[in-house]
This record gives structure tokens, sequence and C-alpha cells, in this order.
């Protein structure tokens, strides 16, 4: 019986984290305290369960999270297959139902005999042996207390946001239209506004109230969940250059484009189920209801799951962390997922793997495996480990992560080439290391 691995929450990063040390042939215990402890933001035990979008990410190899999509699937990533067969229409975007990915995640854990599930706070840790953390954002405090008594450094923090969800059948499809910016895929629904319009939402959006947390004068949020009311106290015309930009879009009823547009992405395959793309806010629910309603085409909209604000938690990677995601100061205890400082599903998903994997790999006596920098993960996990400590923030996938290639051409095709190049590398890398 080889050593087992003790592995700490079980979202996207914990599931991907305990599969991949399975799959090495080493015994997991998997920790979850959901539903016994509930978080802020989580509504169920569900295993990988989806709290903000149901998006993974562009699919397109000029988009960089497609990259790390590419390479998680040549490790057979257990919240790829599940995204893959979870996806519902969302043009260029690899988007999933989120219950249904849920359920699939659940039903490989459960199919997988090295793996022990327990619903269970971890609220002490080991001094040695293998480890990986992959708590979250909203790890609880006496988990907290145990990291920081083994690490030696205080949390770092952000706030995060989640989108409101309306009933598809609740919508006017009298003003809704479906379309993909630039005649793409017809996947997402959009409601069209002309600038009175506009005005009247933006002004609502100035005089309506927040929901403020205990340190909001200290708020910090993340630029890619950044709240639209936060967008739009940055100048009248943000939210409209923004997650609001008409560009591409033609209203079929006017033969024009709109001054300005709200897009709603599909949540299930049989649409009944849309989120507000981009509409990320930490509004009091009977202000989103008001504001919500002033949208040309949700006048009757009915909200089944509101937008929510949380604060997300994490280490300051660069003072802590190796490049294999291994802590400085205590060997054998790796850590994943927003804990480590990315952001985003896949970035979650991408360092559970490579935590796991080396988790598993400390047990047979083995070397950490560091995905060559050409990739996207070896670019974050890199950039993890490298970063400036002094004002670390968290990361996801972009081209930024990855050396430069020396051609010349529109940025389309330098990062086409970037693409060719990481999955290429990523691929020898792994058939190298048996992986």
């Amino acid at each position: 019986m080889k050593e087992r691995v003790l592995v700490v929450g079980a979202g996207l990063a914990g599931t991907e984290a305990a599969m991949a040390i399975a799959r090495m042939g080493v015994p997991v215990l998997l920790l979850e305290m959901r539903p016994e402890k509930m978080t802020p933001a989580h509504r169920s035990g569900k295993a990988a369960e989806l709290v903000c979008s149901n998006s993974l990410g562009g699919t397109a190899e000029t988009n960089a999270k497609a990259l790390l999509q590419a390479e998680m699937r040549e490790v057979s990533s257990l919240i790829l297959r599940a995204a893959d067969k979870a996806a519902v229409a969302a043009g260029g975007a690899l988007a999933v139902d989120r219950e249904l990915f849920s359920e699939l995640v659940e039903e490989a854990l459960d199919a997988e005999p090295m793996i022990e599930r327990r619903i269970q706070e971890c609220e002490e840790l080991p001094e040695e042996g293998p480890l990986v953390l992959a708590t979250g954002p909203l790890t609880s405090e006496a988990l907290a207390e145990q990291i920081q008594d083994h690490l030696g450094e205080a949390f770092l923090a952000f706030y995060d946001a989640a989108a409101p969800v309306v009933l598809g059948e609740s919508l006017n499809h009298d003003l809704v239209f479906a379309q993909g910016r630039y005649d793409q895929d017809p996947d997402y629904l959009n409601c069209p506004l002309n600038e009175s319009e506009y005005r009247r939402l933006i002004e609502a959006m100035a005089l309506a109230r927040k929901h403020v947390p205990h340190d909001w004068e200290k708020l910090e949020f993340f630029e890619g969940c950044m709240p639209i009311e936060e967008i739009a106290r940055r100048g009248y015309l943000t939210p409209a250059h923004g997650p609001m930009k008409p560009k591409g879009l033609v209203n079929p009823r006017t033969g024009e484009s709109p001054f300005a547009v709200v897009q709603l992405r599909r949540e299930d395959r049989e649409g009944r189920m849309w989120s507000l793309v981009g509409f990320q806010t930490g509004l009091k629910w009977p202000d989103q209801k008001e504001i919500i309603a002033l949208i040309p085409g949700l006048e009757k909209a009915e909200i089944v799951r509101y937008g929510v604000m949380h604060r997300n938690t994490f280490l300051n990677a660069p003072a802590l962390l190796a490049p294999n995601l291994e802590a400085r100061k205590r060997a054998g205890l790796f850590v994943a997922g927003v804990l480590c400082g990315v952001e985003g599903y896949l970035e979650s998903a991408a360092t559970g793997w490579l935590a796991g994997t080396n988790a598993a790999r400390r047990v047979f006596g083995l070397d950490s495996f560091l995905p060559p920098k050409e990739s996207m993960l070896g670019g974050l996990a890199r950039y993890l480990a490298s970063a400036n400590p002094e004002n670390f923030q968290p990361m996801n996938a972009n081209w930024g992560l990855l050396p430069d290639v020396r051609i010349r051409g529109p940025k389309r095709v330098r990062r086409q080439k970037k693409f060719e190049r990481g999955i290429q590398a990523f691929r020898s890398a792994i058939l190298q290391e048996g992986l």
C-alpha cells in the first residue's frame, strides 16, 4: 500500500489533484467540509461546484485559455472531460451546464477505487507527509490559521463577484435577439439598448445600494470579475466599451448596431436559464431586480439566482511557493487553485493537476514535474514563484506568461504560433515523463 496523500478541498483544483494522484496508483483521502459547513458563495455540497460564471474560457487557438485547455486534455484532465461532456452552446467559449458538470465530476470520483471521499472540515494539518491544499478562496478560519502556522505568512485577499441568472421563459423575445459577434454562431441572446435606455440603466446603478462587506474601505477587485457597478463608476461610457459593447452585433429588427447591449449566455443545455454576461454584481437583491427590469427584454425577467460578492483569499505565492507548487518551508505540502494565487476555473484545475502529480511523484521518490516554459501551465507556475511578492495579485492564463515568438506578423498569427509551440512542448514533456 502506497503512502496516502491527503487532499483538502473538493473544488475544481482538489478534485483534479485527487484524480491525478489516484491515476498514478497512490491512495487519496479527499476532504470537503460542504455541505456540513457551507461558505457564503456555495449553494450545495457537490464536488467542483461552479459558483461564478459557467465558462472555462474561449476555445479559439488565439485565446490563451485555449492553450491551457489543450494542455489539460493531453493529460486526460478530469475537469476538461467533464466540461466537454457537459458543454452548452456558447459561441467561441467552453461553457457548461453546471449541474451536469458537477454530477459528472462526482461520478468519476466515486468510480475511482483509489479515492476515499469524506465530508469533514480539516482543522489541523499533518506536520509531515504529502498533502495538497486546494481549499479555495473561502478557506475556513480554523484551517487558515493552520496554514499560516505552517507557512509563516499572512493571507492576501481581493473581492470577487458573480452575475445574476434569469429564467429563459420569462424573457421578452420580441426585443431579445440571438446573434454572435460578427455573424458567429448565434449562441448568445442580446438585449439591445439605445442611448436613453443605457443612460437610465447607468444612472440607476449609481443610486443602487451595495452589499457592503465589513472591510469595504480596503476593497480590491480582481479585474476579470469586476462588478458592473464598479465598472460604471469608472466612467459613463466604460460599460459600453467593456461588457456592454455592441461591437460586431446588428439588431435584426432595426438593421443597426445598438448603442449598448447586455448579452445572455445559457446556463444549461436546454436554455431554460441564462446568465447576464459581464454583469457580476454586489448590489442588494431588491436593487438588482429593479436594475435588471430596466434592460430591454428583461422587463419581466424572473431571477433564479442573484449576483453575489464574496471575499477571495489567497497566498503570497512568490514568497511561499516553488514553481512545482510546493511550499518552500514545508516539504511535501503542495498548494493549488485560487489559494495558490491563480484566478479562473481552468487555472484552478490545471494547478490542481500539477500539485497532485507532484505530490504523487514525491511518494515514489521522483523529482517534481515542471511543465516547459513555452506551455501555459509552465508559464503560470513560473509566474507564481517569481512575481513581485510586494504587490502580488492573482493571475489567469494570458499570452504574457510565455516567451515571445520570433516571427513577424499580426497579433493573431503570433498567438497561433505560441499555441502551436506551447502544445508541442507540453506534449513532449509529458511523454518524456510518462505522464
